[in-house]
């Protein structure tokens, strides 16, 4: 199939890559365009995975205060270079974060930084809900096994779904920035403030 430049230029504007990036993929995948997406993403975590052990040193601080003035979010993302730091698209990422947050409230960024104490409480939840519902205790295992996966999805930053687009959770957004800014980027750090709560 004939790769024609309308195709690459809509390739473009579904995933922000490179010129020579989409018209590759088309080719890879003989014009389909769901199939291109796809050998984008996939691209996309491989370039992530090269890149994760390069320092992110710099960066931006942005900031979300919601309407009325009673909820805030101060996100920290890292970069490896303060020309990537002033691109729009790195600076909308970091906003979209900081909304994120304010929206899902996190507890941690990813699932070694859950809190033991909390994680402990989750299980004991969940283990005692098992049983108390007449289930085996070896089937209790995995059904706690699994509940913890999915609490993990729910509190973890990295994990969660990302509110603007639930298909893809806010490390698939991540990836997809560092394919297309080529360079590795890194949310180091969140603070959520909302008036009383603790």
């Amino acid at each position: 199939m004939k790769i024609t430049a309308q195709m690459v230029k809509e390739l473009r504007a579904e995933t922000n890559a490179g010129m020579m990036d989409c018209k590759k993929a088309l080719g890879e995948t003989g014009g389909d365009m769901e199939k291109a997406v796809d050998f984008l993403r996939r691209k996309g975590l491989a370039v992530a995975a090269k890149r994760a052990d390069r320092a992110t040193s710099e960066g931006i601080i942005q900031s979300y205060i919601h309407a009325g003035g009673k909820l805030g979010v101060l996100v920290e993302v890292g970069c490896e270079t303060d020309f990537v730091a002033k691109t729009d698209s790195f600076i909308d990422f970091a906003k979209d974060i900081a909304m994120h947050i304010a929206a899902a409230n996190p507890v941690s960024l990813t699932r070694e930084d859950v809190d033991e104490d909390l994680l402990n409480r989750e299980k004991d939840i969940y283990t005692k809900q098992a049983l108390d519902s007449g289930k085996p205790e070896n089937i209790v295992e995995k059904i706690v096994a699994g509940k913890i996966n999915k609490f993990y999805t729910e509190v973890c930053l990295l994990e969660q779904k990302f509110i603007k687009n639930p298909d893809n959770t806010i490390q698939d957004i991540l990836n997809e920035l560092i394919a297309s800014l080529g360079e590795n980027i890194s949310i180091k750090r969140f603070a959520r403030f909302q008036i009383g709560a603790e």
